[in-house]
């Protein structure tokens, strides 16, 4: 290690004015070892400067390279990891902390040792040596080869003294008045001993002449010591007089602080019991009113609602910390929580009994209407018109009115006694549930005969089998029920079931009404159920918005919270509708949403509406399956309006269910109307004409039409029409392909003209590229039919000219042909000779004739037929003229007949028939 410091020495340091203290052969810590040198080292110069050097050896060759230096004054800390097991790890906290492993605890500690005398010599900072043993830090560094460096340099370090200014200028002086101080220094050095004894001599001298001085200047400080204790002795005489009144004023001190105390303490009690006062003490008028409160005025309601917020309020007072311990407290609130109970208690029942009572009310109203709609002997249909005039649902307003002075009073039983307010909730569900249900049957009831017009023959209109006093008898009983939800409940359940069964026979009874075809009903009918299925949607709607309203009003579900409480056990009975749960207190641990409940109410009151609707829906299909288009645009429409208003409410969720039905049966009605043009057949022994399905898709189009202008569903109607349309194209072609009567060109024509013009009169949107495929069979199929029916009507003529465009065919001139035997002159003669102007009028009267058989007087084609089979003939006659002019030319043979004749040919047959 000798060899190595040398080396570092002389090869790094020196040339760079530096000396090196102390060095350790350290690697990294953590990583693949590669020895290096730590370094501390000092300037030559001054100031002087203290650096930590990194030395590293070269990787080319056995020389060593300064790689990274620190200052010591930016080292932060030194820990060396244990102070009391030796290791050779240490850390180094310059600018960010270096691990280093010593390659023994030896050199580590010298290193450590000569950084620690570095710092408190030149740098006097506050480096933190951390986990180094203090012994290390106070002894010496061992002799040995880091003596020299360590001690030796350092001490010489110390000898050497820099003069200041006031010193260099006396020794010039000196050195100024004596000549030889520089040439001869040994005499300068002999004079100026020699002068230094002197002084010495001088100052003992004067030592000794002012010894006499000093025994007086002693004698003064005896006499002043002695001053000194007399003056003390009176100070402890004046502090011992002082304490005993510093322990006077340390009790009134005392006092003071005690009746200090007290006062707080007393203005705090005070103001605790302020608070206990004012925000515990309940009035005696609301006492009275919760105990004795009138329920059934509005001022007493009033009154009642106001006892019961300020008891609530004194209920959830935020108490201090300690208050519920004290006595008075715990009794107050004992108190509070009795009149709680008894007021909700009370209130629960008054309101059961209002429940009742309303119910009994609209129930016996209920009653009399359906008594003075049918009585027996009077004749049955004077009183089914008598009641179909009233298609109206019962306003519950009233009601809804009267329940809606306990509104506030019902949010403080749920915030207060969740228990008894979920009672009244499923009391008021079953009451209303009943009476809803019989109301909406008996409206749906009177639909229904509206709808079909009359019933059969000895049905009788719905009847209650009781009459007032039984109406009545089932009232008191629910009264006596004192709010209990059993009692009320059978009863109800009496009253009820006994109703319902009669008014089920009604309804089976209307919906096994015999099937009636569309063809049986006219425009007026369609309407007259449009507008019934309108009325009946215009009722249900704002019954359930009101109802809805009232319910989120009443039951204060207007807003989302949840009640937080002890554990309970919770049995939500969806099927039923109820919201019952198993209770260990007034409060619930969970409660469903707002929106939840108030859509599990409305279920749970208005479960009747969809089924009802669903038979109104299946009753108005079967008098008519056309009706579906009716109601889908309708249902359509109501669902959308209830949609804007909450996507979410019950109308809402009802109504796109029964929309999902309505959809169906219009999905029913397009497959009924493929299935029957698969099935259609036609008759052998007559002709065709305009399919029934043709017409049928006019009739139902137009309807469409008529009845989506402007609806929501407009894209359901759309896709129906390309099924339909599609359909009807197969189907023609079917039929066309069949008939045996009629050629297949007249069935094709006639009907896709029906049906070109049809959707031409309707100007359908979605059908344009089948009204233009329409067009186009129609036109092919008509040139078709007249090519094939007019055939060739100058026969022989045909035959004779077929030959002369034979031979030019083969190669011989137009003007040549006469020349040939079979086709000269004298033959073309003869050939015309047989057709004058007499058998060719003969012969298309036959044609008019056998056209006229085969087309129907529905779609009126014949003069569009006849007027192209005059086109074509004329066409023909051209073509042998051209003929004639081409090939025997000069020869001056013309026809026997005119085109001219033939055009009063036609025309005169067209008159005559």
């Amino acid at each position: 290690m000798t060899a190595i410091k040398h080396a570092l020495q002389r090869d790094i340091f020196t040339p760079n004015d530096e000396r090196l203290l102390s060095i350790v052969n350290v690697c990294k810590a953590g990583k693949k070892k590669r020895n290096c040198f730590l370094c501390a080292t000092v300037t030559t110069e001054r100031p002087v400067q203290v650096n930590v050097v990194k030395v590293k050896k070269s990787d080319k060759g056995d020389f060593y390279k300064r790689q990274t230096a620190w200052a010591l004054r930016d080292l932060a800390v030194v820990d060396a990891k244990d102070a009391v097991k030796e290791s050779p790890e240490f850390d180094l906290h310059f600018d960010k902390v270096y691990k280093w492993v010593a390659s023994s605890t030896v050199e580590k500690n010298t290193f450590i040792s000569c950084i620690w005398k570095l710092n408190q010599r030149y740098l006097r900072k506050k480096i933190d040596f951390t986990n180094v043993s203090s012994q290390l830090l106070e002894e010496s560094v061992p002799s040995g080869e880091n003596q020299s460096v360590a001690g030796g340099d350092e001490e010489a370090v110390d000898e050497y003294q820099e003069l200041n200014a006031r010193e260099e200028q006396d020794i010039e002086i000196m050195m100024e008045g004596c000549e030889y101080a520089i040439s001869n220094a040994e005499a300068f050095a002999e004079k100026l001993s020699r002068e230094l004894q002197v002084l010495d001599g001088a100052n003992i001298q004067s030592i000794m002449a002012s010894e006499k001085q000093v025994n007086i200047l002693m004698k003064l400080l005896d006499e002043a010591l002695k001053e000194v204790d007399q003056i003390e002795l009176k100070l402890s005489s004046y502090e011992e007089m002082l304490q005993s009144v510093k322990e006077q004023m340390d009790q009134i001190s005392e006092s003071n602080h005690l009746i200090h105390l007290s006062n707080t303490n007393n203005v705090k009690l005070l103001s605790e019991i302020e608070f206990l006062v004012n925000h515990m003490d309940l009035a005696k008028g609301h006492i009275k009113a919760l105990q004795e409160g009138d329920l059934t005025s509005s001022r007493g309601i009033e009154a009642c609602t106001n006892a019961a917020d300020a008891l609530l309020q004194c209920m959830n007072v935020a108490l201090r910390p300690g208050h519920d311990m004290l006595h008075a407290v715990k009794q107050q609130q004992q108190r509070f929580s009795d009149l709680r109970e008894q007021f909700a208690r009370r209130l629960a029942s008054h309101l059961n009994s209002v429940f009742v009572q309303q119910f009994a009310q609209n129930f016996l109203q209920l009653c009399n209407r359906s008594h003075s709609v049918s009585v027996p002997g009077h004749d049955q249909s004077s009183t089914l018109a008598q009641h179909s005039v009233e298609l109206t649902l019962p306003n519950h307003h009233p009601f809804h009115r009267d329940l809606l002075r306990y509104a506030k009073l019902m949010e403080w039983l749920k915030n207060t006694d969740y228990g008894k307010y979920e009672g009244l909730t499923k009391n008021y569900m079953d009451y209303l549930s009943r009476l809803y249900e019989r109301e909406i049957k008996d409206f749906f009831e009177v639909a229904k005969i509206k709808m079909t017009g009359t019933t059969r023959e000895g049905k009788k209109f719905a009847t209650l089998p009781r009459k007032e006093s039984a109406v009545k008898q089932e009232t008191e009983s629910l009264h006596g029920s004192s709010g209990k939800l059993t009692g009320s409940t059978s009863s109800l359940n009496k009253l009820s079931v006994q109703s319902s069964g009669n008014r089920r026979s009604q309804s089976s009874s209307l919906l096994d009404m015999g099937n009636m075809s569309a063809s049986d009903l006219d425009v007026a009918d369609r309407t007259k159920f449009d507008k019934i299925f309108e009325q009946v949607l215009s009722e249900l709607e704002p019954l359930c918005l009101a109802e809805q309203d009232f319910i989120s009003k009443f039951f204060k579900l207007q807003q989302h919270q949840s009640i937080s409480g002890t554990a309970t056990n919770e049995a939500e009975e969806m099927d039923g509708g109820t919201l019952s749960r198993s209770y260990t207190s007034g409060v619930p641990q969970t409660i469903l949403s707002e929106k939840d409940m108030i859509r599990q109410m409305m279920t749970k009151i208005f479960r009747c509406i969809e089924p009802e609707l669903n038979n109104l829906i299946a009753l108005g299909d079967k008098i008519d399956s056309f009706n579906s288009l009716y109601m889908l645009v309708k249902m359509s429409h109501h669902v959308w309006t209830a949609q804007n208003v909450d996507p979410a409410s019950f109308l809402s969720t009802t109504l796109g269910n029964v929309l999902v039905t309505v959809k169906r049966n219009f999905d029913k009605c397009i497959s009924n109307q493929m299935k029957q043009m698969d099935e259609v057949k036609i008759s052998k022994k007559s002709k065709v004409g305009i399919l029934p399905f043709v017409a049928e898709f006019e009739e139902f189009a137009a309807l469409a039409e008529s009845i989506f202008k402007n609806a929501e569903r407009r894209g359901d109607l759309d896709k129906a029409y390309i099924k339909l349309i599609r359909a009807v194209f197969v189907s023609v072609e079917k039929v066309a392909n069949e008939s045996q009567k009629t050629p297949r060109d007249v069935v094709m024509m006639e009907n896709f003209h029906h049906i070109f013009a049809t959707l031409s009169r309707l100007k359908i949107s979605c059908l344009e590229a089948e009204k233009k495929e329409a067009k186009q069979k129609y036109t092919d199929h008509l040139q078709s039919y007249v090519i094939y029916s007019l055939g060739q009507p100058l026969e022989k003529l045909n035959h004779f000219f077929e030959g002369v465009e034979a031979r030019v065919a083969q190669g011989i001139r137009e003007e040549e042909v006469s020349y040939q035997l079979a086709f000269n002159k004298q033959e073309l003669r003869k050939v015309i000779k047989e057709y004058p102007g007499k058998e060719v009028k003969k012969g298309l009267d036959n044609l008019y004739k056998k056209v006229d058989k085969h087309l129907c007087e529905e779609e009126n084609l014949l003069q569009v037929v006849w007027h192209s089979m005059q086109d074509e003939f004329i066409r023909q006659y051209k073509h042998f003229e051209g003929l004639i002019a081409r090939c025997y030319p000069g020869s001056g043979i013309t026809m026997e007949f005119t085109i001219q004749d033939i055009l009063d040919y036609c025309s005169s047959i067209a008159q005559s028939h």
